[in-house]
């Protein structure tokens, strides 16, 4: 081919395909770069290495079954994919293409396959941005049993930035994947989205990529492959390419800028993928009200593609260039770009975190010491963190970790959220007798008490206390503790449901006092509601406060109004208290996941929290008597992937409710095995009830008057009125 060819004979061979020079070494370096590719693959799949990152050049994604294009002569990421499905034998794979410009030779590849969804997120300017197709527009999802399988997110502005990206992330891409459930995910790692790339025109930062692949790499357990596309800003391609890698390896991702409203074509944009895919996927069902649907009244979402008065169209060959050493290149070369002084700034303020140790645990054998004196009944124990300390042990990660040195907590800081007079007469606790005791407790709802629950409830504290020292300073990435009493019941003056003292809240204050933190984001996913924590900050707009909790209409402990979805905080802080509460019947793996992505997510990161604190109840696993709910061990660990993303992973676990030995213990080794970034077992039928859709929907629509990113849930045509639409049109058109 190239091999014996002159310069002039190059340069007329370029001419017969769009975008594509030549090079006497150019068929060579193409089938190394595939054949990196496919070895990258093969370790992965033959389970030599978990994940990977082909760098590679030439791109492929553009490149035919018969046709060069767009730089690509071999398409790397289809050539893959076809080897997963054949040699391999796998039977889902998902392939993300997040290079600015659509990859439609992955599309026509796999077009009409159900086995491999194709989602693309490029730039698209309503048909006019290359490579110019129509079939690159939103309503090309797939055809006969591939329909639904193939998404393309068009952006039809330039300027997208990570709220865009992140909007789509939350909204489209991570509920389907999490539905599909895939074996193994192939990423089109393009950087010409990047801040800088003249070819791309688009605003995301190199942090964005890397929070897509710590996302991303929950799934699949985590066999993820990211293989190099374009990229033409030398700084934010390098520096892109290197957080990605570092996001694959499960150090934390550098923060991204708090997230804030997507521009509204971009947010067109979304509905109308949603609007499409909505039949073909039962994780896309936020958008209306669910008992009737309604035409939307959004400028735009009633016209079904085509769209009127656009016109498609393929530009005419680019006119020649000159020869520029041994090849020809029709477009940018991929040489070095004046970059503009805005990326260095953003490089410049791009934190790398590095700490001593990945993971700190704290135990301490003074917490075993608070014990039930007599009354009876009460599944609060010290097997519980023992079996925890058991299961760590024998499954490896005890080792993996770094101990961190507990401590009990002085009397200052405990009054850092409890009144002092609730403190001394605990104290006296420590005194008493039994008959005394049974007296002292009887007067607080669901306590027992011995004479070493003071020191013991002083330990939790402290030890909680320790972790997130640990963290702040940058001993440990992030942390768990392993203590108990529980506490996020307890309130200033009193005790209640387990809890002596708030562990949690005392932590969140220690943080922003001691060391003067910011923000701070507390998940508190406990089945029982936290109804501590939320008073104690409920007027504090710097701590957002999210609880996930079996509410049954105040019919569930702690009872009452306190975990009503209608809760939002107090005057000053108004979309700073956050209650998921579930009614209706058990819930499973696919609510909490769903809750995430629609609320949890969106509003984490638009509030762009310095620390995260977790109140780690596992009563909501599925063996939890008490509880009565169906989660399993896994989606802890995947709930806590997802926060890792957020504060450079700078993320406390505190263990809170809990009352299978076993289910506990496998949670919280789930969440710490998370933490190191080990693989996560698969979510299956990620699909939420519709009481859980129900209760996400009601508290979406309390919080869209506080928060920016909450767009999307509005009201879209139903199934069978895009039917009628659709043959409204066809007739027009045969008139």
């Amino acid at each position: 081919m190239s091999e014996s060819m002159s310069k002039e004979e190059m340069e007329a061979l370029s001419q017969k395909y769009d975008y594509l020079y030549f090079h006497k070494d150019i068929l060579r370096n193409s089938r190394l770069a595939l054949g990196a590719t496919l070895n990258m693959l093969d370790e992965i799949l033959y389970g030599k290495v978990r994940n990977g990152f082909a760098i590679v050049r030439p791109p492929g994604h553009h490149a035919m079954y018969n046709e060069f294009n767009g730089y690509c002569l071999l398409n790397n990421v289809a050539l893959a994919a076809k080897r997963a499905l054949d040699l391999h034998g796998l039977e889902r794979i998902l392939i993300l293409d997040w290079d600015v410009h659509h990859g439609q030779g992955i599309q026509y590849f796999f077009y009409n396959d159900p086995r491999v969804i194709y989602f693309s997120i490029h730039k698209y300017l309503d048909g006019e941005e290359w490579p110019y197709l129509r079939e690159s527009d939103y309503d090309h999802i797939g055809e006969g049993p591939g329909t639904g399988f193939n998404i393309n997110v068009p952006l039809n502005v330039i300027g997208c930035d990570d709220s865009v990206y992140l909007a789509i992330l939350f909204n489209i891409l991570l509920p389907i994947a999490y539905e599909f459930n895939p074996q193994l995910i192939l990423v089109s790692a393009g950087y010409d989205a990047a801040l800088g790339c003249p070819e791309g025109e688009m605003e995301v930062t190199p942090s964005c990529f890397a929070q897509y692949v710590n996302q991303l790499s929950a799934l699949a357990e985590g066999k993820l492959c990211l293989v190099l596309e374009g990229g033409y800003c030398i700084k934010t391609l390098s520096e892109g390419v290197a957080l990605s890698l570092k996001a694959l390896l499960g150090d934390p991702c550098p923060r991204v800028d708090q997230t804030k409203r997507p521009n509204d074509s971009a947010v067109l944009s979304i509905l109308n993928v949603i609007k499409v895919l909505r039949p073909y996927w039962r994780s896309l069902r936020y958008q209306g009200d669910l008992a009737s649907i309604s035409l939307s009244p959004r400028t735009g979402l009633l016209s079904l593609p085509p769209k009127e008065g656009i016109s498609f169209y393929t530009h005419s060959k680019p006119e020649s260039f000159s020869l520029d050493q041994d090849c020809w290149n029709p477009g940018v070369m991929e040489s070095a770009h004046v970059v503009d002084a805005q990326v260095d700034e953003l490089l410049a303020r791009t934190v790398h975190r590095g700490t001593k140790h990945k993971v700190g645990l704290v135990y301490e054998d003074a917490v075993l010491n608070h014990r039930d004196t007599g009354l009876g009944g009460f599944e609060e124990c010290p097997e519980r963190v023992e079996r925890i300390v058991q299961t760590l042990k024998k499954t490896g990660i005890w080792d993996r970790c770094y101990h961190i040195q507990g401590r009990e907590a002085r009397d200052a800081e405990l009054c850092l959220v409890h009144g002092e007079d609730h403190i001394r007469r605990f104290k006296k606790t420590m005194t008493m007798g039994e008959e005394a005791l049974r007296v002292y407790q009887s007067s607080f709802k669901s306590i027992f008490l011995c004479q070493e629950s003071f020191t013991s409830a002083a330990w939790a504290v402290g030890c909680s206390l320790s972790v997130i020292d640990s963290i702040l300073t940058n001993q440990c990435q992030s942390g768990a503790a392993i203590v108990r009493p529980p506490g996020h019941h307890a309130e200033k003056n009193d005790m209640m449901g387990f809890c002596l003292f708030n562990n949690v809240a005392i932590a969140a204050k220690y943080a922003q006092v001691k060391h003067g933190v910011q923000r701070i984001l507390i998940i508190d996913w406990d089945i029982h509601h936290g109804n501590g924590i939320q008073n104690m900050f409920d007027n504090d707009p710097n701590v957002l406060f999210i609880s996930l909790h079996r509410f049954d209409n105040g019919s569930f402990y702690p009872y009452g109004g306190k975990g009503y979805h209608k809760q939002s905080g107090g005057p000053d802080a108004q979309g700073r208290t956050v209650n998921i509460a579930w009614n209706d019947g058990s819930k499973g793996d696919a609510d909490y996941i769903s809750a995430f992505h629609h609320l949890v997510l969106p509003l984490a990161y638009e509030f762009a929290p310095d620390l995260v604190i977790v109140a780690a109840g596992f009563d909501a696993e599925k063996t939890d008597s008490l509880g009565g709910y169906r989660l399993t061990p896994a989606v802890f660990g995947h709930m806590t992937r997802m926060l890792m993303g957020l504060a450079d992973g700078k993320v406390a676990l505190i263990l809170e409710g809990g009352y299978s030995l076993e289910g506990t213990s496998q949670c919280m080794n789930m969440c710490v095995s998370a933490l190191l970034g080990d693989p996560l077992p698969n979510i299956h039928n990620a699909v939420p009830s519709k009481s859980g859709v129900e209760a996400i929907c009601k508290t979406m629509e309390v919080q869209e008057a506080f928060w920016k990113t909450l767009l999307f849930r509005v009201e879209l045509p139903s199934e069978e009125q895009l039917e009628v639409i659709k043959a409204e049109k066809a007739q027009k058109l045969c008139t």
